[in-house]
């Protein structure tokens, strides 16, 4: 392997998806993926063992999500840029993606040209958004949810009940009532399922 190319780990759970961005990915001279994996909770220990220069993550993955994934990489592989590219085109996503140490957020319906392009930019020391999510994230607001009141609504996404997600928590009942209540007001909508679906499509959670 030439000492210039740039190694990828690849997550993504959809099989031909996952398949078909290896495939052109390797037709670029300089490019080379070295891992793939479907579930997020194995893209940091594969990326521990190979040691990639560039993880290109889905977000919605079984098990940890890309987002989630980023942070483990920017904590324990920091010499590793992460791409995030996704189907979802939500400001909220843009924003933490960023914060979890991501370099690049791209979209999956781009050409396969512009992600190589990216992968180089990134690995020169760049960062590349897509330019349309780029915009709606600068219009959204931030999430207006604290970390306690996101966690409380993705535990509430299921429909458990406010005892269910006391346990899961360990919080109190009154307090898990307390951070719904509060998540809701905030979202402006009439209940918990509801908070939690609004809160996700907006990539609060």
């Amino acid at each position: 392997m030439p000492a210039e190319t740039i190694t990828i780990l690849l997550a993504e759970d959809q099989a031909m998806m996952r398949g078909a961005l290896a495939v052109l990915l390797e037709l670029e001279d300089d490019l080379t993926v070295v891992a793939e994996v479907a579930d997020g909770t194995e893209i940091l220990p594969e990326a521990l063992r190979v040691r990639p220069d560039v993880a290109l993550l889905d977000i919605e993955l079984p098990g940890r999500s890309g987002l989630d994934a980023a942070a483990d990489l920017a904590r324990e592989l920091p010499d590793c840029r992460v791409l995030i590219l996704t189907t979802f085109a939500r400001p909220g996503y843009v924003q933490r993606a960023m914060a979890a140490g991501a370099r690049g957020f791209l979209a999956k319906d781009g050409p396969v040209e512009s992600l190589a392009d990216a992968i180089r930019q990134v690995v020169a020391g760049g960062t590349v958004v897509d330019p349309d999510l780029a915009r709606h994230a600068l219009r959204e607001a931030s999430s207006p949810l604290t970390d306690r009141e996101r966690d409380v609504l993705v535990a509430a996404e299921d429909g458990s009940t406010i005892a269910d997600i006391a346990a899961r928590l360990y919080l109190s009942a009154a307090t898990v009532r307390n951070y719904l209540s509060s998540a809701i007001g905030k979202t402006g909508t009439r209940n918990k399922v509801e908070a939690a679906r609004l809160a996700r499509e907006n990539g609060w959670l």
